[in-house]
């Protein structure tokens, strides 16, 4: 199958454009710089010159494709549904995989699933729409398919470095929002590549949590991460506003309590995670 790939370039992106690759399929990713489009070319794609607001390269690279895969980050949801669109009208009856994110549906109240309420903090509350009229294309012919990964970690992961290792070796601990309570549905990087590639034979109109099976508590991810900082686990509670100071709007998403579950994604696509023990691997990072 041809494949054309927004942020092939990126974290999420260069995993899902080698597993593709792996599996036998032809790739085109869009890359808006040189050095983005070396490094698609190096993983062994196809470089298409442009960005989300270039709508006729979306769109013509789109219609070369039997499917495609959105990963690139909007400025905006009126930039996502723009880019959205050109592509879906570009690769008509084909396959057509949305990327949303599983905070969207907030605090989630013990273990839930792609049938729970939204509640979506601030940070991504313009998600809904751009959803909603990515889903109304099954109705007309178009075969769109939304993946909500959970928090990701495996390779190189710069959200959490960023916001809690880089920040924590600083100050001698690891930062922790309030108690640290708080449940974590994570993903592996590699788990979830899989699961964007299983999903080009997804039913039209299915939505899938790309999570792992495992949600351990925020303190036990920032202890695992202490650990492998070489900080012997210690960490350190900072209220949210500090953490809003520091991190910015990210830091409401961070306090969220999710237990969330890919049994849909399991049953429809034949897909499981593989990685089991993610405490283990922040800890030897």
């Amino acid at each position: 199958m041809k494949v054309f790939v927004t942020g092939g370039s990126g974290y999420i992106g260069a995993a899902i454009v080698g597993e593709l690759l792996a599996q036998g399929h032809a790739v085109e990713g869009l890359a808006r710089s040189e050095r983005a489009g070396a490094t698609v070319e190096s993983l062994g794609a196809t470089a298409v010159r442009g960005g989300l607001r270039d709508l006729d390269v979306l769109n013509q690279a789109a219609a070369r494709s039997e499917a495609v895969i959105h990963l690139a980050q909007a400025s905006s949801g009126d930039e996502d549904l723009s880019a959205a669109t050109a592509m879906q009208d570009g690769v008509g009856t084909g396959v057509y995989i949305h990327t949303g994110g599983s905070w969207v549906y907030g605090d989630t109240h013990g273990t839930a699933d792609e049938s729970a309420p939204w509640n979506p903090p601030g940070l991504v509350a313009w998600r809904r729409p751009v959803e909603q009229a990515v889903l109304r294309r099954a109705a007309t012919g178009g075969r769109p398919v939304i993946i909500q990964p959970g928090l990701l970690y495996g390779g190189d992961n710069r959200l959490i470095d960023e916001f809690f290792i880089r920040p924590g070796i600083g100050h001698g601990a690891i930062p922790v929002i309030g108690t640290g309570a708080n449940h974590w549905s994570l993903v592996h990087v590699d788990d979830l590549a899989r699961l964007y590639v299983a999903a080009l034979s997804a039913a039209a109109g299915s939505v899938y949590l790309g999570v792992g099976d495992v949600a351990p508590t925020a303190e036990r991810v920032a202890q695992a991460c202490a650990q492998g900082a070489g900080l012997n686990g210690a960490t350190r509670s900072i209220t949210i506003d500090e953490a809003r100071a520091s991190m910015g709007p990210v830091a409401d998403a961070f306090v969220l309590d999710q237990q969330l579950t890919s049994a849909r994604a399991q049953a429809d696509l034949d897909w499981a995670p593989r990685h089991g023990d993610p405490l283990s691997e922040f800890a030897r990072a």
